[in-house]
């Protein structure tokens, strides 16, 4: 088997991100009948798993490499990836190469068998097996850390197959997948905190307070203790760039001086959730110093999320793909950069509110140019154009991602802006053409 035949492989099984096609399933039976088949590779080293609605996956990446800090060999879980099916499994910081891919694929195949005969009237999917793929990687490398984020959910997410963990995180939760997770912040939060455990440690990101009672009242019913961010910690931001931002952290368990090489404020809020995570770990035999908590932050690296390309005209990407990341979106850009005037490149997914987002971004006075990913669920390009109109924005259109960037750049002067938005995989397609990536194939 090749690394193409092992993607053909794992992308033969029922998979939400391409499809947006959801199997409701009652429980986790057959992917912890997969993982028990394979020896329970998710067993034997610290864990850490996150979930929530936003920025789990940049809290993820700065709990990591605060533990790579620290000297801990530490894996990395997370989704989608930009470019690659290999960047959701990365070991100290690298994604697995294709020869462990494969190798994880071929090891899972007898075990997927065995898994459908015991349970002929249930599927498991692509992402089921993926994750058993990240355990069997982070087993046979060694580790002694591993960092997972949640896919959907958190209750019946494949990732929550995972029963011993010390620190359990929860980022800020929204409005997400009603349809699948419930249509109320309290029903989403009830499903986020289904990753809770006795006898871990919650950190509670920064939360409204329907989902903070939820969250709450899972730590006491479980006797979990729990750590509140927003209620323990303070930030103070003193500078930035458009290469990061610095500031102060002051916390339950230290004051910091920082930097961070992510924009936007938010991912102040997220980096306070990391640390607070890392320090949590304290309470389970491993203490993290604030020299290696320093370092992490300012070596964490998280692609596509409000990523400057180039300067002149500035040109950045980011993964927006509903109101509230554009309205942060916007916030960033008005408030950490300095432009004459912007021009927004703006691709999304089908089951995105495209006029939600049109809303958010019209502040900003730019000109728009709607276009489409070739990701199977990206909406159509007039789909786009047609929310900005609405909003009395002026927009044009170009049916590649590639295309709508040499008609922005043609537009735009030195002083301006170019920012790609709407999915992250349309940030994945401006990436892999301005750096010359060659990817897998687009994801979700």
């Amino acid at each position: 088997m090749n690394y193409s035949q092992a993607l053909a492989y794992l992308l033969s099984f029922a998979d939400f991100e391409r499809s947006g096609r959801f199997a409701a399933r009652p429980d986790l039976a057959p992917v912890r009948a997969l993982l028990r088949r394979l020896g329970d590779p998710q067993l034997g080293r610290l864990t850490i798993h996150i979930a929530g609605s936003k920025g789990k996956g940049s809290t993820a990446a700065m709990i990591a490499s605060m533990l790579r800090e620290k000297g801990l060999r530490t894996g990395l879980y997370t989704s989608p990836h930009l470019h690659s099916f290999r960047e959701r499994i990365a070991v100290d910081g690298e994604p697995i190469a294709e020869e462990t891919f494969v190798r994880c694929v071929e090891t899972l195949e007898p075990a997927v068998v065995d898994v459908r005969r015991q349970f002929p009237d249930r599927e498991l999917v692509t992402f089921d097996l993926l994750t058993a793929m990240a355990f069997l990687a982070f087993r046979e490398a060694g580790l002694d850390a591993q960092v997972i984020e949640a896919g959907l959910g958190g209750r019946l997410d494949s990732t929550n197959a995972l029963d011993e963990k010390e620190v359990c995180v929860i980022t800020p939760i929204s409005l997400e997948h009603t349809a699948i997770l419930g249509r109320t912040i309290d029903r989403i939060a009830a499903e986020k905190a289904g990753i809770i455990r006795g006898g871990s440690t919650t950190v509670m990101g920064f939360q409204q307070e329907e989902a903070a009672t939820v969250i709450r009242r899972a730590c006491d019913d479980l006797g979990a203790s729990l750590v509140d961010v927003a209620a323990g910690c303070t930030i103070e931001r003193y500078g930035h760039t458009p290469e990061g931002q610095d500031f102060r952290l002051r916390t339950t368990g230290g004051n910091y001086d920082l930097h961070l090489p992510l924009l936007g404020l938010h991912q102040l809020e997220n980096a306070a959730t990391a640390v607070a995570a890392v320090e949590a770990l304290a309470g389970h035999g491993v203490t993290v110093s604030s020299e290696e908590i320093r370092r992490g932050l300012a070596k964490v690296r998280w692609p596509g999320r409000l990523e400057m390309l180039r300067r002149q005209p500035l040109l950045v990407v980011d993964g927006a793909h509903n109101a509230e990341s554009a309205r942060r979106l916007r916030e960033t850009l008005l408030g950490d950069f300095s432009f004459s005037k912007a021009i927004l490149i703006v691709g999304a997914s089908q089951d995105k509110e495209i006029g939600e987002i049109a809303t958010e971004l019209q502040p900003l006075g730019a000109a728009v140019i709607a276009t489409s990913a070739r990701h199977p669920r990206a909406a159509a390009t007039s789909m786009v154009a047609e929310a900005f109109s609405r909003q009395n924005i002026p927009v044009s259109t170009a049916e590649t991602v590639p295309q709508a960037i040499e008609e922005a750049l043609a537009q735009a002067g030195r002083d301006d802006l170019i920012c790609v938005l709407g999915s992250l995989f349309v940030a994945a397609e401006a990436r892999a053409y301005l750096l010359g990536i060659e990817g897998d194939m687009p994801s979700g």
